[in-house]
């Protein structure tokens, strides 16, 4: 007996894309614009949200299957987009992209709840393995993905060099 064909596979597959829906939330509009795109060519439904305020509205407004916000600048002015889908749904993957890497803005993101941060600009195929290794974290598990209670740091693997060099400087 043979398993399912391939047609199967990729109709199963794509019926499981039309299905997420991505809140994208980036006061760039060159960035939200080009990410929004992205993400529906590869066959997501996207909300493309210009401003914070708004981001927070529409948290509170729908459910989303993960969340993307911009940092903004190094005063992170996507906090509180982050800080309220937390509030709401603690399960939502939420993942701060940054212009440029800012480790008191890391060290916070991912302290208060983010489950990934990451430099842009992106390449589309790196778009999309971000969100697809996101979206099968939260259907694979019914936890609270590690380090949302405990506080614990993770990162993007583009990340850890830079994160290294942060640490060694400090010894400096």
């Amino acid at each position: 007996m043979q398993g399912p064909s391939i047609e199967m596979k990729k109709a199963s597959q794509l019926l499981s894309l039309i299905k997420r829906r991505l809140l994208v939330v980036d006061e760039d509009l060159e960035d939200l614009l080009y990410c929004s795109a992205v993400l529906q060519h590869q066959g997501y439904e996207v909300r493309s949200i210009p401003s914070y305020k708004d981001g927070v509205e529409w948290v509170g407004r729908e459910d989303f299957d993960l969340i993307l916000v911009s940092q903004g600048s190094a005063k992170f002015e996507g906090r509180s987009v982050l800080a309220r889908a937390i509030e709401k749904d603690r399960h939502t993957p939420v993942i701060v992209l940054s212009r440029s890497v800012d480790m008191p803005c890391y060290i916070e993101a991912m302290q208060a709840g983010a489950l990934d941060y990451t430099e842009k600009p992106l390449l589309p195929s790196e778009i999309g393995q971000l969100v697809r290794k996101h979206l099968r974290t939260r259907s694979g598990s019914a936890q609270v993905p590690a380090g949302r209670e405990a506080g614990a740091l993770a990162c993007s693997p583009n990340l850890t060099t830079q994160v290294a060099v942060f640490d060694k400087a400090a010894l400096h």
